[in-house]
């Protein structure tokens, strides 16, 4: 079974992690731009490892449900995020967000997927 409510809890942490961490080095935009999207693909990939775990502490990990996580986590980033670069201060149009920013929360359930194949306790369902 998986615990929903802690995969909303935790989807939650995926993007205020990043948000966060986004804001703080967010002048490094300017003045290196691929760092910064570099720098912030490690960061949700970081998010998505030290996350997945808690997730699923306790309970015995199956892809379906890493990848049904993962893809959770997806979801709710975007849906946090995408209103505030469409309508707030960016006004980005949905091709260059998704572009630009929504592509990399892939890396939730990518990461979820290869995680639980790898890991010594998954069970394949």
């Amino acid at each position: 079974m998986i615990p929903w409510r802690r995969v909303a809890l935790l989807g939650l942490l995926s993007w205020l992690a990043p948000f966060v961490i986004s804001f703080l080095i967010f002048p490094l935009k300017k003045a290196n731009a691929p760092l910064f999207e570099t720098l912030m693909s490690v960061v949700t990939l970081m998010t998505a490892a030290v996350l997945l775990p808690r997730c699923f502490r306790n309970r015995a990990v199956t892809v379906r449900g890493a990848v049904l996580a993962g893809a959770a986590w997806l979801a709710i980033n975007l849906a946090l995020d995408y209103p505030m670069f469409a309508f707030g201060p960016m006004k980005m149009d949905p091709g260059t967000y998704y572009s630009e920013i929504g592509l990399a929360y892939l890396i939730f359930p990518v990461f979820a997927f290869g995680a639980a194949r790898l890991s010594g306790v998954a069970v394949r369902a």
